[in-house]
This record gives structure tokens, sequence and C-alpha cells, in this order.
């Protein structure tokens, strides 16, 4: 009877500990060692360049509204605002269509969710220094 009882419980423990990863804990992104881990590091590096892209966004904003009231007396020098606004906005399009197409280099296997936070990030990063660099091109 005893042995009736143990065998599930024991079985039971051993399930538990090859139960997946609790959300609290975080995997070493400088060593995942799994797919899941890999993917958790992927969209925390993705998030970690969209929020950069977005304080920048907002400075780049900024100076480009103060261009345009600069230049408020001049009406063919109106526009830098809606002219971001309309870039970002077409780019955002094109990131995303651009990383969904890049996934597609492993389209069902294990790496397609890596692959397109990776090529999400990248480009994330790269047009926040492109907004860096407009930022400063509005100020000057």
């Amino acid at each position: 009877m005893l042995k009736a009882l143990l065998l599930p419980m024991l079985c039971g423990c051993v399930l538990l500990m090859d139960a997946p990863v609790e959300a609290d804990d975080k995997p070493d992104c400088k060593n995942a060692q799994t797919q899941a881990d890999m993917n958790i590091c992927a969209q925390k590096g993705f998030d970690t360049a969209d929020k950069a892209l977005n304080v920048q966004y907002l400075l780049t904003r900024k100076a480009a509204k103060a261009r345009d009231a600069d230049n408020e007396s001049i009406p063919d020098q109106q526009g830098a605002d809606a002219a971001l606004v309309k870039g970002q906005r077409a780019w955002i399009a094109y990131r995303d269509a651009h990383c969904d197409a890049f996934a597609y280099q492993v389209h069902g296997g294990s790496l397609e969710m890596e692959f397109g936070l990776e090529c999400l990030a990248d480009l994330t990063k790269k047009r926040t220094a492109e907004l860096r660099i407009l930022e400063d091109g509005f100020r000057n």
C-alpha cells in the first residue's frame, strides 16, 4: 500500500523538477542554452532597442517641432514634424514586413522567432541612430 502511494508522489516530484521555468526565472542571456531562453533573450533585446527608439523618436519630434516653430513665418520651410511622422510610420511598416520575410529563412523551425526578433532589434537600433542624426540636423 505504501509503495502504491509513494510511486505517484515520487513521479510527481520528478515531473515538477522537469517543469518549465517560471516567468520569474531569468535566463543568462550571455550564455543561453535552450531555444526558449534564446527566444526570451531575443525578446529582451528587441524590447530594449524599442524603448531606446521611442525615447529618441520623442527627442527627434521635439527638434522637428522646434524647427517648424522657428520657421513659422516661412511657409515653404514648414513640415519637418509631419515628414518625420510619415517617415516613421513607413519605416515601421518596412521593418515589420522585412523581418517577417527575414524569419522565413527558417520558417516553421525553432529558430524562426529568434531570427525575427533579432532582425527587429537590429533594424530598430539602426533606426535609433538615424533618428539621432536627424535630430542633430533639425537643431542645426
